[in-house]
C-alpha cells in the first residue's frame, strides 16, 4: 500500500506551480494512465488516472497544509477496480 490519498480534480482546476523538470512519467497496460513521479525522491504526488483521463488524481498528503480545508473520504474497492471505476467518473465535474 502506497498511502496515496486520492483527490480527483478536473484538468482545468489543476496547476503545477513548480518542479515540472524534476518529473518523470511511466505508463503500463492500456497506456491511458500517466503516472508521474519525482525523479529525485520518487514520490508520486499526482498523475492522470485511467478512470478520469480528463483530470488529475492528486495525492492529498502532498498538498501544503491549509490548501484544502476539508475532505470527505469515500471508501473504494480497488481490488475490483474494473467494476468500481465508473463510480469515480462523476468526481471530475468542475
Amino acid at each position: 500500500m502506497s498511502g496515496f490519498l486520492h483527490l480527483i480534480v478536473p484538468a482545468a482546476r489543476f496547476r503545477l506551480l513548480s518542479g515540472e523538470s524534476d518529473l518523470t512519467e511511466y505508463t503500463f497496460n492500456t497506456g491511458v494512465a500517466k503516472h508521474r513521479f519525482c525523479r529525485v525522491c520518487g514520490i508520486k504526488s499526482f498523475y492522470i488516472p485511467r478512470s478520469n483521463p480528463d483530470g488529475f488524481d492528486v495525492n492529498a498528503r502532498c498538498l501544503d497544509e491549509g490548501t484544502v480545508t476539508s475532505l470527505i473520504i469515500e471508501p473504494f474497492d480497488g481490488r475490483n477496480w474494473e467494476q468500481n471505476a465508473p463510480a469515480l467518473a462523476h468526481l471530475t465535474q468542475p
